[in-house]
């Protein structure tokens, strides 16, 4: 992994870190306090600061685990050069757009 790549996913890591944290707040406030799913998109839905949180998780944790395997494809397949990259752009690609669906389907109206 060049320093780039391992400089990269340390700042991705250190984004998510608090982003988990309040998730899982959330995610206990809304249990305890017996909320619905519906009232859960209910407060979700068109909110621009829930996309923007969400958003943001998103795209760390896509560049965070993209590299992470990229580095495990590297040191167990033995993948190299440009076989590597294209695994590890493929992945990133795969979650961001996996992940800002289900990012648009909690806050879309």
């Amino acid at each position: 992994m060049t320093f780039r790549l391992y400089m990269v996913q340390r700042i991705s890591a250190l984004i998510m870190a608090p982003l988990v944290l309040m998730h899982i707040a959330v995610m206990i406030y809304a249990i305890q306090g017996g909320l619905s799913a519906a009232e859960i998109l209910g407060r979700t839905q068109g909110s621009v600061l829930w996309f923007l949180f969400y958003g943001t998780f998103v795209v760390a944790v896509s560049i965070h685990a993209a590299i992470g395997l990229r580095t495990v494809l590297f040191e167990w397949a033995g993948l190299r050069g440009t076989a590597l990259n294209a695994a590890a752009w493929a992945v990133l690609a795969l979650l961001l757009i996996l992940g800002m669906q289900a990012v648009y389907g909690v806050t879309a109206t």
